[in-house]
């Protein structure tokens, strides 16, 4: 009798236990999962890491009110036009990352996924050749790449537009410049309030345009590196699958 009542104390006093190690076995299932589920849960990390971090700056340079100095001295507005482009190839980088990630998942188990990445290329290379299983891996490389290609050329164009504004800033600068009217003392004050109106507006692009684009890149070079990841991943897969 005591024996049981001890056994029965035993497990109602072992399920919270259970729990907690169930726990902290979710927890740690990236690194006991092999290396790509481990790369997997990585890239995400990193990636909100690198974002959390980002934000985390513009809202300290925010409360020293620069965006607000940075925003009003663009009259035309078209630091606005570059910031929502960013937070379009953000957005898409972010979308990019999470599709690399589960496609990791998925490596680890294929055949729970015949419609997956994996799946269709284990299904390529099975039965051919090592010159035709070096085609077909040369094959995904570049798919994969083109996949992700996209971000680059968002982050790309963030330079460019900025360079876009520091031109329509000269021009706004120059317009207001009236060689002839350079002797008239009332004519110098509209004159310098135009200038120094285009200058904030190169000034402010070029400024949003170069800052943008550089975190728009490092989320990039996460990306890549993920996706870099899950070709070897793939191909790795595949050369094993060929040889078993």
């Amino acid at each position: 009798m005591t024996s049981t009542m001890a056994s029965s104390a035993t497990l109602a006093g072992g399920a919270p236990a259970e729990t907690k190690t169930s726990d902290l076995r979710s927890v740690f299932s990236a690194y006991q999962e092999g290396e790509a589920a481990a790369h997997r849960y990585l890239l995400i990390m990193r990636f909100a890491v690198v974002n959390l971090v980002g934000f985390a700056l513009l809202a300290a340079v925010w409360l020293q009110g620069w965006i607000d100095m940075v925003m009003e001295g663009d009259v035309t507005k078209f630091a606005l036009v570059i910031v929502l482009v960013f937070l379009a190839g953000l957005l898409l980088c972010a979308a990019k990352v999470r599709q690399v990630s589960a496609e990791l998942d998925r490596v680890r188990a294929p055949e729970d996924y015949p419609n997956a990445r994996v799946s269709r290329y284990l299904t390529s290379v099975k039965g051919r050749d090592g010159q035709s299983r070096t085609l077909a891996a040369s094959a995904l490389k570049l798919k994969l790449a083109s996949r992700i290609a996209v971000v680059r050329h968002i982050a790309s164009s963030l330079v460019f537009l900025g360079l876009i504004g520091t031109v329509i800033g000269f021009m706004i600068a120059l317009s207001g410049v009236n060689p002839e009217d350079a002797a008239d003392i009332s004519a110098i004050g509209p004159m310098v309030s135009t200038l120094i109106s285009g200058m904030s507006v190169a000034l402010s692009t070029t400024l949003v345009g170069a800052v943008l684009n550089i975190w728009l890149m490092v989320n990039y070079r996460l990306l890549e590196s993920g996706t870099l990841r899950l070709l070897t991943a793939i191909i790795e897969l595949g050369e094993r699958h060929a040889h078993s």
